[in-house]
């Protein structure tokens, strides 16, 4: 009877302990609660409270969410390229002997400047034929037509125009083909073709004493005041780029305003890309075919949208694109968004209301601090 009583006084003497303990000490649970509701910088599950400093030391900057029109670039790898509809393939229009070179590579061209002398038995022959035909016309000329007679006038002045017009049509120039008429020839068979336009030797693909036939690329002149500009779009890219849509080029350390000359309606068989070509003046002589370049496309949206910068946006834990909303002063909470297209540095989004105040600078830090406390944007 004595033991019994004993225990039952120690177990009560135990529970009094106890009690007085907690009423020193009270649970960790609701002192971190009771400091979260007095201290800023503090975290919850889905939320945080940052303080002044914070902010202004991670130049965190809070806007509302309006629709608006965005401008904004698209870039894309490009090429510069000769203009085109701006160069002369030069190349003879009949079997022929390469004799001299007038120019090289890379040289700067006038027009009308010799650029190649060839020889050809064609041009021979079409010379001598010139030169028979014209002494025929000018003494049927000079005799008159009530002389000789209706006919041999009329055929003379015809052989003669005929055999003209096939040395112009070899590429002989005016002053070589009078040479021939007048029967003034340094060699027979030898012609020069001069340069169409003025502009750089962009390629030669000849030597001196090669046989070559009709139609074979001799020289490529261009001109460098106006070039193109190649970019490349991933083939699937159904960005709308209209003739004429601003765009500028980065290229040897300088930017150059461009415009949109035309988009090929084809993907390239060997790049798979779909290519965009821009003009862009060059009258100081600094970009070269040849050239890698950057190309921005200068856009806008066609009606106001709501969009972030990309760096708002942050992936959940899950894989969900997130935003920080501000639900009251220096408080934030992870939200998630849906995204939609890109908008060069903007993403588009929906899911929260237009006025919504997000981050849209400094998302990281805002994240950064959440992580601490082990953040779940679902309150898992």
């Amino acid at each position: 009877m004595i033991y019994r009583f004993l225990l039952i006084a120690l177990v009560a003497t135990l529970a009094a302990c106890r009690q007085a303990e907690q009423a020193d000490h009270p649970p960790l649970e609701a002192h971190n609660q009771s400091a979260g509701a007095s201290e800023s910088g503090t975290i919850g599950r889905d939320r945080i409270v940052l303080n002044d400093a914070q902010m202004a030391t991670a130049e965190i900057r809070v806007e509302p969410l309006r629709a608006q029109i965005i401008n904004y670039r698209y870039y894309a790898p490009g090429e510069v390229v000769a203009n085109g509809y701006r160069s002369y393939l030069l190349s003879p229009r009949v079997d022929s002997v390469v004799v001299e070179r007038h120019a090289v590579l890379g040289q700067h061209v006038q027009k009308g400047q010799p650029l190649v002398t060839l020889t050809s038995e064609a041009i021979a022959t079409a010379q001598e034929a010139l030169h028979s035909s014209a002494d025929e016309w000018r003494r049927v000329e000079k005799l008159g037509r009530e002389f000789v007679g209706e006919k041999r006038f009329v055929l003379a002045q015809s052989r003669y125009r005929s055999a003209r017009g096939k040395l112009q049509a070899l590429g002989l120039t005016d002053s070589a083909i009078a040479g021939a008429a007048e029967g003034k020839l340094q060699a027979a068979g030898e012609y020069t073709l001069t340069a169409a336009i003025g502009g750089v030797v962009l390629a030669d693909n000849f030597h001196q004493g090669q046989a070559v036939s009709a139609g074979d690329s001799l020289l490529q002149v261009a001109s460098e005041n106006e070039l193109w500009v190649e970019a490349r779009l991933p083939a699937d890219n159904t960005l709308p780029l209209p003739a004429e849509s601003p765009a500028f080029v980065a290229a040897a350390d300088s930017e150059f305003p461009a415009r949109v000359a035309q988009e090929a309606h084809a993907i390239d068989r060997e790049t798979r890309t779909r290519v965009v070509r821009l003009t862009v003046d060059n009258q100081a002589h600094r970009l070269h075919p040849g050239m890698f370049a950057d190309v921005y496309f200068q856009l806008n949206t066609r009606q106001p949208v709501i969009a972030v910068p990309e760096s708002a946006l942050l992936r959940g834990d899950d894989g969900d694109w997130i935003l920080f909303v501000e639900t009251e002063p220096n408080r934030f909470q992870a939200t998630e968004v849906e995204v939609g297209a890109t908008l060069g540095d903007w993403r588009l989004v929906s899911g929260v209301a237009e006025g919504t105040r997000v981050v849209m600078q400094g998302a990281f830090f805002v994240a950064a601090q959440i992580s601490k406390g082990g953040f779940d944007p679902h309150n898992h």
